[in-house]
């Protein structure tokens, strides 16, 4: 490397392409694990969220009574979160996951909660007299029509586990979160830097992705907006 290109890395520089080029293996291993954890927590979050939320719909106590156990594990910090976890599951990934997953649950079965009370309830008539069961009317009618708030809980959720998952690097597993936390404890700028950006490009993407999925599901809304 030609002195001059790594002289950033000599003077601690917050923008530092010497740093990205001698330290690509491991950005890229970090944004891997980032992609990973953040996909399996959302995705998890999801599984649970949607047959919670569908199975309480029909009853306010019991959709209240969600809606206020999933926002109290919000509440919980996520250091002391990760703290009450370690011991029961130890220094591992499912330890991260296991709490963004909570995180996770309140955005989920709020959104879900809102996009299935939104169906209007004539839609709902219409396909019952034309001879739907309450499975066919809640896969083909209710839940496309519930996409757009479903979907707008899927980004506001996966956008925060993006953050949330850099916390998981007091236990190893933090993703980019480790490079910036190794980064402030040895006062390397260019880590920090490099690593916070990359964690904000990721959050968009993932944004993106939704965004794009949702117009892909709904294409009576693109015709609507035309």
């Amino acid at each position: 490397m030609h002195p001059l290109a790594s002289s950033c890395l000599t003077l601690n520089e917050w923008v530092c392409p010497a740093y990205v080029s001698t330290r690509s293996t491991e950005l890229r291993l970090a944004l891997l694990q980032h992609i990973e954890l953040t996909l399996e927590s959302v995705l998890l979050a999801f599984a649970l969220s949607l047959p919670l939320a569908v199975a309480v719909r029909r009853s306010r106590r019991a959709s209240e009574a969600l809606l206020e156990i999933s926002t109290a594990l919000y509440t919980v910090p996520s250091l002391a979160l990760f703290a009450l976890l370690v011991p029961l599951t130890g220094f591992k990934p499912i330890t991260v996951v296991i709490g963004l997953v909570m995180y996770a649950l309140t955005v989920l079965v709020r959104n879900v909660l809102t996009g299935l009370a939104g169906v209007p309830a004539e839609v709902v008539e219409v396909a019952r007299g034309l001879g739907m069961g309450p499975m066919r009317i809640l896969l083909t009618v209710e839940l496309p029509l519930a996409v757009p708030a479903i979907v707008a809980g899927l980004r506001v959720a996966t956008v925060s586990t993006v953050a949330l998952l850099t916390v998981g690097a007091v236990i190893g597993y933090g993703g980019l979160g480790n490079l910036i936390n190794d980064g402030f404890t040895n006062f390397f700028k260019a880590e920090v830097l490099t690593a916070s950006v990359l964690c904000v490009l990721l959050a968009l993407a993932f944004d993106a992705a939704l965004v794009l999925g949702q117009r892909l599901l709904t294409p009576w809304l693109r015709g609507r907006s035309s």
